[in-house]
């Protein structure tokens, strides 16, 4: 699978304008033969902007999903992106994955809200991380926060995951997230992991780039800097990396003070 990756900078204040940004950075990714293109977090209506989360979120089904699907089905390449979702009165900080026809494959709410902002915009998701399949390969779902827990990560690979797509919103000043962290997840759940972030300034708050595609060895397949940028790779099998770089831990964990050992 080819898997494409966009660090863009902030979304413009109208969702149109950014409906038209994804298009063309989607449809120039589909003609380089990208299987799937990953945005980062709330890409709708953007993420430093809580005054638009409530009233700008939309329902599953609405014109942010038919826009995307369509896109998605003219592109001929399946996409993961970040919206704010409005279910009843709650709103919530959300992911989706279609394929590319245009199908909703996988739906997720965030669990792990971030800061005084996320938590004053957003209910907490209550639903266990999505696991889906895409053109053969298993893959899991989780929105930035997510991934700094090791058991969210190792919950999608005890499913089978092979491959967390990850859209993000990480500010300036973590870079331990993309640089240890994410590798760290890859590595001890020996999968691959698409960590898609912003770049540049919105309102104050200034992103740190630094997107990452790290493969089931923790070595980065391709990683962004600080200015706006795409990554393109093809994602490797576990066989394909050296055997003695793939963790074992998830076969070989014991756990301690006569709790059931864990076997995947």
């Amino acid at each position: 699978m080819k898997l494409a990756l966009v660090q863009p900078h902030p979304p413009a204040p109208c969702p149109d304008q950014t409906l038209a940004a994804i298009e063309s950075w989607v449809t120039g990714l589909a003609a380089l033969g990208a299987d799937l293109v990953v945005l980062p977090e709330l890409i709708l209506p953007g993420y430093n902007r809580p005054e638009r989360h409530r009233s700008a979120a939309q329902p599953l089904g609405g014109a942010w999903c038919t826009a995307m699907a369509a896109l998605a089905r003219t592109a001929g390449t399946a996409l993961c992106y970040g919206w704010a979702e409005r279910a009843g009165g709650q709103i919530f900080n959300a992911a989706s994955v279609i394929d590319k026809k245009g199908t909703q494959i996988a739906h997720y709410r965030k669990i792990q809200l971030f800061g005084a902002v996320e938590r004053a915009s957003f209910a907490f998701g209550t639903e266990a991380p999505a696991v889906f399949d895409l053109g053969g390969t298993r893959m899991g779902l989780l929105i930035c926060y997510d991934i700094e827990f090791p058991e969210h990560a190792r919950g999608l690979a005890r499913a089978g995951a092979e491959v967390i797509l990850v859209p993000t919103a990480n500010p300036a000043g973590y870079d331990h997230v993309p640089e240890i962290l994410v590798r760290a997840r890859a590595s001890e759940n020996a999968l691959s992991i698409a960590y898609a972030n912003y770049t540049g300034t919105d309102h104050g708050l200034r992103f740190g780039g630094r997107s990452l595609i790290a493969g089931p060895d923790g070595q980065a397949l391709a990683q962004a800097g600080s200015a706006p940028a795409v990554l393109l790779v093809d994602l490797p099998q576990r066989q394909d990396c050296r055997p003695e770089t793939i963790s074992a831990q998830l076969t070989d964990l014991r756990q301690p003070f006569g709790a059931e050992e864990t076997a995947r």
